[in-house]
Protein backbone atom coordinates (compact mmCIF):
# COMPACT_ATOMS: atom_id res chain seq x y z
CA UNK A 1 0.00 0.00 0.00
CA UNK A 2 1.06 3.72 -1.01
CA UNK A 3 2.07 5.77 2.35
CA UNK A 4 -0.42 8.37 1.20
CA UNK A 5 -3.26 5.11 0.80
CA UNK A 6 -2.20 4.18 4.60
CA UNK A 7 -2.59 7.61 5.64
CA UNK A 8 -6.42 8.07 4.18
CA UNK A 9 -7.04 4.84 5.28
CA UNK A 10 -5.87 5.74 8.79
CA UNK A 11 -8.16 8.78 9.05
CA UNK A 12 -11.66 6.71 8.78
CA UNK A 13 -10.09 4.35 11.17
CA UNK A 14 -9.24 6.42 13.98
CA UNK A 15 -11.27 5.81 16.38
CA UNK A 16 -10.17 1.91 16.16
CA UNK A 17 -7.19 0.79 18.04
CA UNK A 18 -4.70 -1.14 15.60
CA UNK A 19 -6.09 -4.36 17.36
CA UNK A 20 -10.01 -3.49 16.60
CA UNK A 21 -9.18 -2.64 13.40
CA UNK A 22 -7.22 -6.18 12.73
CA UNK A 23 -9.76 -8.01 13.46
CA UNK A 24 -12.08 -5.95 11.61
CA UNK A 25 -10.27 -6.09 8.73
CA UNK A 26 -9.99 -10.27 8.91
CA UNK A 27 -13.72 -10.38 9.54
CA UNK A 28 -14.55 -8.08 6.27
CA UNK A 29 -11.78 -10.32 4.55
CA UNK A 30 -12.94 -13.92 5.62
CA UNK A 31 -16.85 -13.01 5.44
CA UNK A 32 -16.00 -11.51 1.73
CA UNK A 33 -13.93 -15.62 1.08
CA UNK A 34 -17.10 -17.43 2.70
CA UNK A 35 -19.83 -15.68 0.60
CA UNK A 36 -17.58 -15.13 -2.83
CA UNK A 37 -16.64 -18.50 -3.13
CA UNK A 38 -19.37 -20.68 -1.56
CA UNK A 39 -20.92 -22.52 -4.46
CA UNK A 40 -18.18 -22.24 -6.82
CA UNK A 41 -18.34 -25.67 -8.71
CA UNK A 42 -15.22 -28.17 -7.59
CA UNK A 43 -13.93 -31.55 -8.37
CA UNK A 44 -10.49 -33.46 -7.04
CA UNK A 45 -9.41 -31.75 -10.44
CA UNK A 46 -9.69 -28.14 -9.22
CA UNK A 47 -9.37 -28.33 -5.60
CA UNK A 48 -5.46 -27.15 -5.08
CA UNK A 49 -6.13 -24.81 -8.10
CA UNK A 50 -9.26 -23.09 -6.39
CA UNK A 51 -7.58 -22.67 -2.81
CA UNK A 52 -4.55 -21.26 -4.10
CA UNK A 53 -7.35 -18.79 -6.18
CA UNK A 54 -9.06 -17.77 -3.13
CA UNK A 55 -5.61 -17.43 -1.61
CA UNK A 56 -4.36 -14.75 -4.29
CA UNK A 57 -7.74 -13.19 -4.28
CA UNK A 58 -8.25 -12.30 -0.79
CA UNK A 59 -4.24 -11.42 -0.78
CA UNK A 60 -5.76 -7.76 -2.49
CA UNK A 61 -7.87 -6.97 0.82
CA UNK A 62 -6.28 -4.69 2.94
CA UNK A 63 -3.86 -5.43 6.11
CA UNK A 64 -3.76 -9.14 5.02
CA UNK A 65 -0.15 -10.34 5.78
CA UNK A 66 -1.09 -14.08 4.82
CA UNK A 67 -3.67 -16.37 4.24
CA UNK A 68 -3.56 -19.96 3.93
CA UNK A 69 -6.63 -21.95 2.38
CA UNK A 70 -7.30 -25.61 2.80
CA UNK A 71 -10.63 -27.51 0.49
CA UNK A 72 -11.24 -30.59 3.18
CA UNK A 73 -13.83 -33.09 2.33
CA UNK A 74 -14.07 -36.31 0.82
CA UNK A 75 -13.92 -35.32 -3.11
CA UNK A 76 -14.60 -38.19 -4.97
CA UNK A 77 -12.29 -38.80 -8.26
CA UNK A 78 -14.68 -37.38 -11.44
CA UNK A 79 -17.13 -35.96 -9.07
CA UNK A 80 -18.00 -32.66 -9.54
CA UNK A 81 -20.33 -30.75 -6.52
CA UNK A 82 -20.06 -27.41 -4.96
CA UNK A 83 -17.77 -25.61 -2.56
CA UNK A 84 -19.57 -25.90 0.62
CA UNK A 85 -18.73 -23.64 3.58
CA UNK A 86 -18.20 -26.31 5.53
CA UNK A 87 -15.29 -27.51 3.64
CA UNK A 88 -13.60 -24.19 3.87
CA UNK A 89 -10.30 -24.56 6.79
CA UNK A 90 -8.86 -21.00 6.17
CA UNK A 91 -5.89 -19.46 7.74
CA UNK A 92 -5.49 -15.93 7.98
CA UNK A 93 -2.77 -13.89 9.40
CA UNK A 94 -4.02 -9.90 9.21
CA UNK A 95 -1.29 -6.83 9.79
CA UNK A 96 -2.33 -3.62 11.30
CA UNK A 97 0.96 -1.59 12.33
CA UNK A 98 2.86 -3.43 15.08
CA UNK A 99 -0.18 -5.08 15.80
CA UNK A 100 -0.88 -8.92 14.24
CA UNK A 101 -4.21 -10.92 14.21
CA UNK A 102 -4.58 -14.55 13.52
CA UNK A 103 -8.44 -15.42 12.26
CA UNK A 104 -9.63 -19.11 11.61
CA UNK A 105 -12.95 -20.47 9.16
CA UNK A 106 -13.22 -23.73 10.35
CA UNK A 107 -16.09 -25.78 10.58
CA UNK A 108 -17.03 -26.74 14.25
CA UNK A 109 -18.07 -30.34 14.69
CA UNK A 110 -19.94 -29.80 18.01
CA UNK A 111 -21.22 -26.11 16.92
CA UNK A 112 -22.53 -28.12 13.31
CA UNK A 113 -21.15 -24.70 11.88
CA UNK A 114 -18.40 -23.21 9.65
CA UNK A 115 -16.65 -20.65 13.01
CA UNK A 116 -15.11 -17.69 11.30
CA UNK A 117 -12.95 -16.83 14.49
CA UNK A 118 -9.66 -14.89 16.21
CA UNK A 119 -7.02 -17.38 17.28
CA UNK A 120 -5.07 -14.65 19.04
CA UNK A 121 -3.54 -11.24 18.68
CA UNK A 122 -0.23 -10.49 19.21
Amino acid sequence: MKIEEDEVFKGYFKNLSNKERAVFEGGITLGALFHQFVGTPISVKNKETLERAIEDAMKNQPCVEDIHVKIVGNLKEEEYTSLDGNMLDVKLKIKVEDTVAYLRLKYIDELNYPLMYVEKIE
